[in-house]
């Protein structure tokens, strides 16, 4: 157990690698901690990205700090890269061991609202509020990236991306506030993405996605979460449950494998506006019946054997809804 405290505005984005921590802050700035180290149960910090090494460093134009909010994080493993897109419609990549700004590139004419790497080659995924999901490749032997490809299928912002790499192949899926998912194939000889369709179900914009194998889940502003399967052989998904314990929007799905046998066991974290976080245990059997085990309310074991299309909301959301009022940045 520990806690992370640090006097620069509130946590944009968090993402946890082995034992190293990347957080994003108010002050626009990342922060690396080591969670091996434990100090008063707090974390120790490594470094601050940007370092400050004057103070006429932030008055020249070409200062590798981020103008407006971290919106978003990304680790590439093998080359020890960290990437971070902001509203600035920038993307920064970082090399974490030399504590500096390696590139930085305006990534699209919105804010930029998610990045995914694909760690078995390297390229990098970005989603905008200008509707688009860009494809970017590091340049052999320099630090620099290339746009390779842009995918424009919606015309609404893209708030999500998700990467899902399985020996069936590889499918990238993207959440956006039309309430659709829609999803890409690469194509084995080319490298190309391939609009395969769209997933349908959410009411309202979806805020997070996340692949495990053949399995997609999938946050909404309409307080569910949903669990999908990529049929194996083709690019039908079924929606296998709904899972409506929150009260407010999910903002943030994470998910882990329990088991890979006959029965298929995750375990999954949301956490909401509604200001909970939720644990669920999902095992996905054969058959297109799901168990759901929620841990934030009363250790009850839920039994879901098809999909619910009615949405759990809160009357303070409903209302806030209907005035228009923004409730998620």
């Amino acid at each position: 157990m520990g806690y992370i405290k640090a006097n620069a505005g509130e946590i944009r984005a968090i993402l946890a690698y082995g034992k190293l921590l990347f957080t994003t802050h108010g002050d626009c700035k990342i922060r690396v901690w080591d969670v091996s180290l434990m100090e008063n149960f707090r974390p120790k910090k490594i470094t601050t990205l940007p370092r400050r090494s004057s103070f006429f460093l932030y008055r020249r134009k070409n200062s590798p700090r981020h103008k407006e909010y971290i919106s978003c994080i990304a680790y590439n493993h093998a080359e020890k890269l960290l990437y971070t897109g902001s509203w600035d419609k920038t993307v920064k990549a970082w090399k974490v061991s030399e504590r500096k700004c390696v590139d930085s590139f305006v990534a699209h004419e919105g804010h930029v609202n998610a990045i995914v790497i694909n760690q078995e080659d390297g390229c990098v995924f970005t989603c905008s509020s200008d509707g688009t999901v860009k494809i970017w490749r590091r340049v052999f032997g320099e630090s620099s990236h290339i746009l390779t490809m842009t995918l424009k299928f919606q015309l609404s912002p893209v708030n999500a991306l998700a990467l899902s790499s399985t020996l069936n192949g590889c499918f990238l899926y993207s959440g956006s506030s039309d309430g659709l998912i829609n999803f890409w194939e690469k194509e084995k000889m080319s490298g190309r993405f391939n609009h395969g369709g769209f997933l349908q179900g959410h009411h309202f914009s979806v805020l997070c996605v996340v692949a495990v194998g053949d399995l997609v889940l999938s946050g909404s502003e309409d307080a569910t979460i949903r669990v999908w399967r990529r049929e194996e052989g083709n690019t039908f998904h079924s929606c296998l449950a709904v899972m409506d314990g929150h009260h407010g929007p999910v903002r943030c799905l994470a998910a882990s494998l329990e088991s890979e046998d006959t029965v298929i066991g995750l375990l999954v974290y949301s956490a909401s506006l509604d200001q909970t976080l939720k644990v669920w245990r999902v095992k996905v059997y054969p058959s297109e019946n799901v168990n759901l085990e929620n841990f934030a309310a009363n250790d009850q074991e839920l039994e879901i054997t098809e999909c619910q299309m009615s949405p759990v909301l809160s009357p303070s959301w409903v209302e806030k809804k209907i005035q228009g009022s923004p409730f998620h940045s």
